[in-house]
């Protein structure tokens, strides 16, 4: 499995750069079109998202012809290996539509239904996040490779928690009664808009957690890879798994403290 992964983990690096590279020089200088919408009209898909994804798929087909895919824009397709990449072309696109820089190409690889790879990569701040598993992880920026560590056993009135809103307003209604009644109990909160930096700054030690509900395969897949070998915590409410009704991730003892505050405001719910 080490050098699969190994050969999953090189493939998912260098296919990420490359469709960084293609967003920041191909943006066009008027902003991308939106070409549709998904779950409400500021839940936007724009052309670049479009190109990034097909662009992916075909890098990654070349070398891997026999593997499956899931991708946020439809890429969607069995394979004969075992092995099968979870693809978010742009997670932040809004932050993309407006030229702000938070914003990622994530691409991971898992192996018989398990993550054994992951790559996020940010363009605009020069950051490429990687994860092996059981390998830790790592970030590489043009001044050298660091490990990351997420902060540990931080008390809730010292943690900077990071989370994001959905796009139906009924929703976002109740995460903001959620969020009137976690700001009081904890140091801070930030609002990024994008799942895989958020969980990427998360590793690095830059928050000291983070919750959202509403993500998806493609938004976690390579970020909680990154944070688990971080040495963080990624799950649920009740120790469900994370996923599209609630993730929360944090260092150990954080991430206790913060699922017992948050479990009894039902933030599952819309």
């Amino acid at each position: 499995m080490t050098n699969l992964a190994d050969e999953l983990l090189e493939l998912a690096v260098a296919t990420a750069r490359e469709t960084g590279r293609m967003l920041i020089d191909k943006r066009p200088v008027e902003g991308p079109a939106v070409v549709l919408t998904k779950s409400s009209p500021t839940d936007v898909v724009t052309q670049m998202d479009q190109a990034a994804e097909r662009l992916i798929v075909e890098r990654i087909r070349a070398v891997r012809p026999d593997d499956g895919f899931l991708g946020e824009e439809g890429a969607a397709s069995g394979g004969s290996s075992g092995v099968r990449w979870i693809v978010d072309p742009i997670d932040g696109t809004v932050n993309y539509l407006y030229d702000l820089p938070d914003w990622a190409v994530s691409i991971a690889a898992e192996v018989d239904g398990r993550v054994v790879a992951g790559a996020i990569e940010m363009p605009r701040r020069g950051e490429t996040y990687t994860a092996a598993l059981g390998r830790g992880a790592l970030l590489h920026t043009a001044t050298g490779t660091v490990e990351l560590r997420v902060n540990a056993e931080v008390p809730l009135d010292r943690a900077l928690v990071a989370t994001g809103f959905g796009y139906a307003a009924e929703r976002r209604a109740h995460q903001a009664a959620v969020l009137t009644e976690v700001l009081p109990r904890v140091r801070d909160i930030r609002r990024g808009g994008s799942c895989c930096v958020d969980m990427c700054a998360l590793a690095t030690g830059r928050v000291d957690a983070y919750y959202e509900r509403g993500t998806q395969r493609w938004d976690i897949a390579a970020g909680s890879l990154i944070v688990e070998e971080a040495g963080g915590r990624v799950g649920g409410l009740a120790g469900a798994a994370a996923g599209p009704e609630f993730t929360l991730a944090a260092g150990p003892g954080t991430f206790e403290a913060l699922h017992d505050l948050l479990a009894p405001l039902d933030p599952a719910r819309d």
